[in-house]
């Protein structure tokens, strides 16, 4: 069992209970305009160039970039995906056993989607259960109802994206439909597993009071719901769009004013704890 992962990110301490390892699994459904893992969209794998780190030095001219046989004293090309095999995963992820027991942590999967990779994530997740690890995965619950409630059986808390609640606009921001998106959360509900409502917050998109409102709806409509992760926007990937030879999107990033008063104003509103991610 194969799967192509971007990252094994270790001593993560915002994706679950913990301290936890988070493993990035590529490939993702969904085209959010604000994304900030471009790298994570496609499955295949893909060069990035930084160009403000290339000295010429011309080491890479017959390079083997498919492969990631190759070395730039600079880092100024990296390629992003790469295939493991889940023991290879996992004796990475055991290496910090001691620090999961110590805090209560354990593994996360996020992505990318990790959902687009279903059997490869099952198999991570039962490697996890078995040796003993408390499972999270963040997912935007893009996925067929069948592979959901599969992978649920492995999972402890779910840490699941509403990007919008208007389903016209989540269309046209993420370019895929809410409605199995939502049924996929209630099925998450009636099977009894523990969620946190991860949204992002975007200024001039999503940052309206009716959002706010059914972001409420949802915590307050599904018992399983335990709380809301306020997630504002951040720039950081925008060397990334540069590197990939794409176009970063024209985002001004929201102060922690802004996003106090959000937190605040949906907090008055749900007895779920609402907190900053």
């Amino acid at each position: 069992m194969q799967g192509r992962i971007f990252d094994i990110q270790k001593f993560c301490v915002n994706d679950g209970p913990g301290i936890r390892t988070t493993v990035f699994l590529k490939g993702c459904p969904l085209r959010c305009v604000w994304c900030h893992n471009p790298e994570s969209q496609k499955r295949e794998k893909q060069l990035l160039f930084y160009a403000d780190k290339c000295t010429g030095c011309g080491r890479c001219k017959n390079a083997d970039f498919e492969s990631g046989d190759f070395f730039c004293y600079n880092s100024a090309r990296e390629l992003c995906g790469r295939d493991v095999t889940v023991d290879e995963v996992m004796r990475e992820v055991m290496k910090d056993v001691d620090f999961y027991r110590n805090s209560n942590g354990g593994m996360t999967l996020s992505g990318g989607e990790p959902l687009a990779q279903p059997e490869f994530a099952l198999e991570l997740l039962k490697s996890a259960k078995e040796n003993g690890l408390h499972t999270a995965i963040e997912t935007c619950g893009f996925a067929s109802a069948d592979t959901l409630e599969r992978i649920a059986e492995y999972v402890d808390l779910f840490l699941f994206d509403i990007k919008e609640t208007d389903p016209e606009r989540h269309r046209e921001y993420t370019g895929v439909d809410l409605a199995p998106i939502l049924d996929n959360l209630r099925l998450i509900n009636r099977l009894g597993k523990p969620t946190v409502l991860r949204c992002p917050i975007i200024p001039s998109y999503n940052d309206r009071e009716e959002h706010y409102l059914g972001i409420v709806s949802l915590a307050e409509s599904l018992e399983s719901v335990i709380g809301v992760d306020i997630e504002p926007y951040h720039a950081f990937g925008g060397g990334k769009y540069k590197a990939l030879g794409l176009d970063e999107p024209d985002i001004k990033m929201p102060t922690d004013e802004e996003i106090e008063t959000i937190i605040s104003f949906i907090q008055s509103k749900t007895e779920k704890k609402v907190s900053k991610a």
